[in-house]
């Protein structure tokens, strides 16, 4: 073989060698990288990484690894969704041909490190729905090939930095959900690929910078919920010939709607509402041919609605509520075959509702709060995919369409305050009329109706059994009307029940056991009815339960000790019943409570102490009953203790001071005689000396006794304990202890010695003497037994 071709071909071969080894080395330190990563997840609840990585097998094939075939680097880290918790190391910053970095839906923690700026071949960072804290990180402007950030939903805070007007190719900045301040960059309009800028839910301020307005790629800019100010400019979409999305809602925006939003022909969702909008919805909007969502609620916007709203062919949503429209509702708007759903809800429209030929895609309508009038039309009979129809506070008239009960779909019906007819020929719709009652018909709705709402209608009767089949209810509300017998027990069947209303009727009997089981109860409301019997131990299982009235019944018996489980309780009201026996002290272990009433029952016995638990609590009245003991020093760390009413009771003792009891008038403390406090709560003070003098009188008629008949009754010896007296005769000479002869000592002087026989200074007690110690003038120690008095029935008798 020629000699040049060995040569060759040994060098070849080492350059092959040198290439491998090179290789091998850069995917050994992507290695390293990925398990340093591996190393801080503290928490990984399916151990996919735990079993997956590991140097046994392949880098490239782990997995969320994606490497390139070219150069055998790791190029991609999709690690997203995996229920991850740690943090991010430097590591990381290793990967030098990544190219996306994929970890959202997570729980990592703490910041980004500044590592991460040695990846120059970074194109897409995505790490939403994590726990990342800091600044948005100032590393990413050196992050030249960046073009798809996403920082969602996680706790940065600070400004947005200006620097980020350096990443030139940048296509979509998601920043959305998070702490930032400040004003929006005016830098970020120059940004010449932007495509999304999406801001949404921070705390920004100022104005929208007019640069925004002028990049020409933009197709979403979303700044929702924020506090941002000024007006927007009347050319807004003079440059924005691909904006699709313009979210702008829940700022403090004003000025006008400009007109010239029409030049933004690709426009598919359009949000202005919740800000300080003033003048009239502009018919240029008409324009926007491809617009399927318009929300401009809850602004000052008045006038007429445009009738050329109706040309939006392709409109879904219609949102127009909460502000101060007039006229009738366009007759164009139930000609639009897309709408889904129509929210006029509170304004001051006013007319009859327009008759069409339907609207098939209706599945919400609400033109509740309104001035409308006339009768249901057919137009919305039409509509068989309606879900939720909320018609109420109107001034509608006529029968209600037997026909309403075809609506298979229907979800939520509100007719309420209106001037409806009754028509005892209506089946299950009778219930929803004037005078009506409910018939046992009413348990053919459909099982997907979720709210049943009969407030105020004068409904009169029974509420059927058959009600029990609407098994899809969450809330049923029937309060204000004339309803008579018992709460049925089949509310039982309704097990997602949240929402039970029944107060103002003229219910009787026992409050169901079987409520009890209907765990899924939030707000229980029967009040102002006839109710008796006692409660039922059941209750206590609703540990879900958030308010709970049974005012104004007839109820009896002692009050639950279970009544203490509804832990997640804020409000409790058994006020105006007839309820006897002791308060349970099991009520005290309620720290969410707010609101607590049991006035005006037969309760008696103590006020709990465990009520100092419920630190919570900002009203409490238990007025109105045969309660005694003391008001307990318990309640004063209460600080959020608003209203307190222990009047009319038999309360004895001191009134409390501290706390919440420094703000309250005689006006909670009335018809108690035997409290005694502060003069301001216009009672007697309490004898904080009664005790010596009680003592010194015991003494004194003790010794008139022995003088008076010659019996000894009180005895009183001085004990010389331990004088001590050093001498100074000699060094080797031990010191003596002298104890003091027998002495009289004057009554005077023992008193003086005792203080006053004080319970400081009490030694012992024994059946018939107690045994003070004493100090004399001269520093003698003694010990003072005094003889209890008994009582005589003759001169000498008294209270001792």
């Amino acid at each position: 073989m020629d000699t040049n071709y060995i040569l060759l071909f040994a060098q070849l071969s080492l350059f092959i060698l040198l290439h491998n080894h090179t290789s091998l080395a850069n995917i050994i330190t992507d290695e390293a990288s990925l398990l340093a990563l591996k190393s801080h997840i503290s928490f990984h609840p399916n151990n996919i990484l735990a079993s997956n990585w590991s140097s046994s097998t392949p880098v490239c094939s782990w997995i969320g690894i994606t490497c390139s075939s070219r150069h055998n680097r790791v190029t991609a880290l999709d690690i997203s969704s995996m229920q991850l918790h740690g943090t991010i190391p430097p590591h990381l910053g290793n990967l030098s041909f990544l190219s996306s970095l994929e970890i959202s839906n997570n729980t990592f923690h703490g910041d980004l490190p500044q590592e991460l700026a040695r990846l120059q071949r970074l194109k897409s960072i995505n790490v939403i729905s994590n726990n990342f804290t800091g600044a948005i990180p100032s590393f990413l402007s050196l992050l030249p090939n960046l073009r798809f950030v996403h920082l969602s939903s996680n706790q940065f805070s600070g400004k947005i930095p200006t620097s980020l007007s350096n990443l030139t190719k940048l296509q979509v900045l998601r920043i959305n959900r998070n702490f930032l301040q400040g004003e929006i960059p005016r830098e970020l309009g120059h940004l010449r690929y932007l495509t999304v800028l999406d801001l949404q839910l921070n705390h920004l301020t100022g104005s929208i910078p007019t640069s925004i307005f002028n990049s020409t790629t933009m197709q979403v800019i979303a700044l929702t919920d924020n506090n941002l100010t000024g007006k927007l400019p009347k050319t807004i979409c003079d440059h924005l010939p691909d904006l699709e999305g313009l979210y702008l809602s829940k700022n403090s925006l004003d000025g006008v709607i400009p007109p010239n939003l029409e030049k933004c022909g690709k426009l598919q969702i359009l949000e202005l509402s919740d800000n300080e909008f003033a003048g009239t919805v502009p018919r240029e909007l008409a324009n926007l041919t491809v617009l399927t969502g318009l929300y401009i609620s809850n602004l000052h916007l008045e006038g007429e609605i445009p009738a050329e709203l109706g040309n939006l062919k392709k409109l879904q949503l219609l949102s127009l509520p909460d502000s101060m429209f007039t006229g009738s509702v366009p007759a164009s708007i139930f000609n639009m075959s897309t709408l889904q759903l129509i929210d006029l809800r509170q304004n001051k429209l006013s007319g009859t509702l327009p008759s069409s030929r339907g609207m098939p895609s209706l599945e919400e309508l609400y033109f509740g709060l309104n001035n409308l009038s006339g009768s249901i039309t057919g137009s919305i009979l039409n509509s068989s995919r309606i879900r939720l129809l909320d018609i109420s506070g109107n001034s509608f008239t006529g029968q209600i369409p037997e026909s309403l009960g075809n609506l298979e779909y229907l979800e939520v019906l509100n007719l309420q305050r209106n001037n409806f007819l009754s028509n005892s020929a209506l089946s299950f719709l009778t219930s929803l009329t004037n005078y009506g009652v409910l018939p046992a018909s009413v348990g053919n709705f459909s099982n997907s109706l979720q709210t049943f709402r009969g407030n105020g209608c004068k409904l009169k009767g029974i509420i059927p059994q058959e009600i029990g089949n609407l098994t899809g209810l969450t809330r049923m509300s029937l309060s204000y009307n004339e309803l008579t017998g018992h709460i049925p027990n089949a509310v039982h069947g309704m097990s997602i029940l949240q929402e039970l209303l029944l107060s103002e009727n003229h219910f009787s009997g026992s409050v169901p056991s079987c409520l009890g089981n209907v765990t899924s109860l939030r707000y229980v409301n029967l009040a102002h009815n006839r109710l008796n019997s006692s409660l039922p131990e059941s209750l206590g299982g609703l540990s879900d339960l958030i308010e709970f009235n049974v005012s104004y019944n007839l109820l009896s018996g002692e009050i639950p000790l279970e009544v203490g489980n509804l832990k997640a309780a804020i409000l409790i009201d058994l006020s105006k019943n007839k309820f006897s026996g002791n308060i349970p002290s099991t009520l005290g272990g309620q720290d969410k409570l707010i609101y607590l009433s049991l006035a005006h029952n037969r309760l008696e016995g103590p006020v709990p102490d465990s009520f100092g638990k419920m630190l919570a609590l900002e009203f409490l009245d238990l007025s109105y009953n045969n309660l005694s003991g003391e008001i307990p020093k318990s309640l004063e760390p209460l600080v959020y203790l608003k209203s307190m009413n222990f009047s009319f009771n038999k309360l004895s003792g001191e009134i409390p001071i501290g706390g919440p009891f420094a703000n309250v008038t005689s006006q909670s403390f009335l018809s108690n005689d035997a409290l005694c406090g502060d003069s301001r709560f216009n009672i007697k003070p309490c004898q904080t000396k009664s005790t010596k003098k009680s003592r010194r009188k015991r003494v004194l008629i003790g010794l008139y006794t022995l003088l008076g008949i010659g019996s000894l009754l009180v005895l009183v010896v001085g004990y010389v304990v331990l004088r001590l007296r050093k001498t100074k005769k000699n060094a080797s000479q031990a010191d003596v202890c002298l104890v003091k002869e027998h002495e009289r000592i004057s009554y005077y002087e023992l008193e003086h010695a005792t203080e006053g026989f004080d319970e400081s200074n009490l030694l012992g007690t024994g059946s018939f003497s107690v045994v003070y110690k004493g100090i004399l003038k001269d520093s003698t120690i003694l010990a003072a037994k005094v003889f209890n008095v008994p009582k005589y029935s003759g001169t000498f008798a008294t209270e001792v």
